[in-house]
């Protein structure tokens, strides 16, 4: 399995049982569906991923981004803070593992709330993880 494969059912993972993301949202989706929201009003995707080479001293190491968004569709852009507040605490230098890789730290440089042109409010949480990358 790929760091980045790792990473992520590792960050959805965490997100999935941390009881106050999942009060408010209704899945986490890597695919969002054409009805996502459910019986609630919030949801999570993953967006983008992006990596750097980070190697030290014959150690192979990355830093990846991954960027979560958070969806709302209830008025006014309250809950969508929330729910975006509630990720980045879930996941902001928590001490986290992958199974086949090192995972040094996680670190949430950004959050962001805005209204979305589909009506929505959208959330983005940028989360940059430093992984020791096992060799083959």
């Amino acid at each position: 399995m790929t760091s980045s494969d790792e990473l992520q059912k590792l960050l959805r993972d965490t997100l999935e049982a941390t009881p106050g993301v999942m009060d408010l949202a209704y899945r986490v989706f890597d695919h969002v569906p054409a009805k996502p929201f459910g019986p609630k009003n919030s949801y999570i995707s993953f967006g983008a991923f992006d990596t750097i080479e980070d190697d030290a001293d014959c150690i192979s190491g990355i830093v990846t981004t991954a960027q979560i968004d958070v969806w709302s569709a209830k008025e006014g852009a309250l809950e969508c803070r929330k729910l975006t507040d509630l990720v980045r605490r879930a996941l902001h230098h928590k001490s986290l593992s992958l199974a086949e890789h090192a995972l040094v730290d996680t670190h949430v440089p950004l959050t962001r709330v805005f209204p979305d042109p589909s009506g929505y409010h959208h959330g983005v949480v940028q989360v940059e993880c430093t992984i020791e990358e096992r060799q083959e």
